[in-house]
């Protein structure tokens, strides 16, 4: 099991990269974009960026269980988040296949590392 806790942390690090240091790119990918100032790419470098690759350093930093849980909440919390626009704004194949990846590496996690 921990070789999955692994390859969660280092696919939160892996992804979190393309939004950190490729903001652009991951604007694109999300379909997202950039207004009259530079806010959304600084808004992208941070959340959908640099947070998943601390989340996946910090797990694998102190290696616990309670760490790869916390990840796999994180995760989950971006699911939920994804789901709700499903709802509400309207549900797409992209977000669809997103809320996919979010959750599996979010349940995954949780059920990995729970109890």
């Amino acid at each position: 099991m921990d070789i999955l806790n692994i390859i969660f942390a280092i696919l939160s690090i892996g992804l979190g990269c393309f939004g950190w240091l490729a903001p652009r790119y991951t604007m694109g990918a999300l379909d997202l974009k950039g207004g009259d100032t530079t806010m959304g790419i600084s808004e992208v470098r941070a959340s959908a960026g640099a947070l998943f690759v601390g989340m996946g350093v910090g797990a694998l930093w102190l290696g616990t269980s309670e760490a790869y849980l916390l990840l796999g909440f994180c995760w989950a919390g971006a699911s939920i988040g994804r789901l709700t626009s499903v709802i509400v704004d309207g549900a797409t194949r992209q977000k669809w296949t997103y809320f996919a990846v979010e959750a599996v590496v979010g349940i995954g996690a949780i059920v990995l590392n729970l109890g």
